[in-house]
């Protein structure tokens, strides 16, 4: 299996059936700080030092996703950001959201 970093999200078009149960577990085991919520969505929080370092963790996510085309859910407060991901097509969690996790978590790894 490719490692989730080496790929990009495909655009969904819908009308597949989100991911569920042991689908999600190779998936889940490569983003192991990501909490898959009711198998609907993944959810992380990240800690920073400061207000302007979690804006500028935001900032690099927000462009991430642009590059991505996949856009996730930013709540963001002082030295606080917390970061929901699912594919709206299919209202639930595909192979996409695990890749963008990935990719996120090499940003705070490269000083987020």
């Amino acid at each position: 299996m490719e490692k989730l970093t080496e790929l990009k999200c495909v655009p969904c078009q819908g009308g597949i059936e989100p991911l569920k149960g042991k689908a999600l577990e190779p998936l889940a085991r490569e983003v192991p700080r990501w909490e898959i919520v009711d198998e609907h969505h993944l959810r992380r929080a990240f800690g920073f030092r400061n207000f302007a370092a979690a804006l500028t963790f935001v900032n690099q996510v927000g462009e991430l996703a642009e590059q991505m085309a996949h856009h996730p859910e930013i709540c963001f407060t002082w030295g606080r950001v917390t970061i929901q991901i699912h594919t709206h097509k299919i209202d639930g969690l595909h192979r996409n959201d695990f890749v963008l996790a990935a990719h996120i978590d090499r940003l705070e790894g490269a000083g987020g």
